[in-house]
């Protein structure tokens, strides 16, 4: 069974591997509660989206994932980690466009206020389970 439902998480944009800790936390807790609202007995799969400026470490999600999940319905599945560019549109001319690095420079006309339009982004996309 594969449930579709864009779960979002809520947290902080800093770096350490507590920030990813916390959010898997909360995403462990939402899957195994919509898990068991479904009869579904184990989950196999998570299908997560990360934002590219989110700020989260996919690797210390990944380790969080892995031993939190221990005890639950989730315990052994895969987590599967979409990574989800950032875009920003200039608010000069409106052109989208990904940055180069850490230049936030529109290269259409040069320039540097820009507006955040996709690469926040954390949630769980989908899960699958038996």
């Amino acid at each position: 069974m594969r449930l579709w439902g864009d779960i979002a998480v809520n947290g902080c944009n800093g770096r350490a591997a507590v920030h990813e800790l916390s959010l898997i936390q909360s995403l462990i807790n939402m899957v195994v509660k919509s898990a068991i609202e479904n009869n579904i007995k184990k989950v196999t799969k998570v299908q997560l989206v990360v934002g590219e400026y989110h700020g989260v470490l996919p690797e210390s999600l990944e380790f969080a994932f892995g031993i939190l999940t221990e005890g639950t319905v989730c315990a052994g599945s895969e987590l599967a980690i979409e990574k989800s560019a950032l875009l920003l549109k200039c608010r000069k001319c409106a052109h989208e466009f990904h940055p180069d690095g850490y230049l936030y420079t529109c290269p259409i006309c040069t320039a540097v206020n820009a507006e955040l339009v996709k690469g926040r982004e954390l949630y769980v996309h989908y899960y699958e389970g038996e």
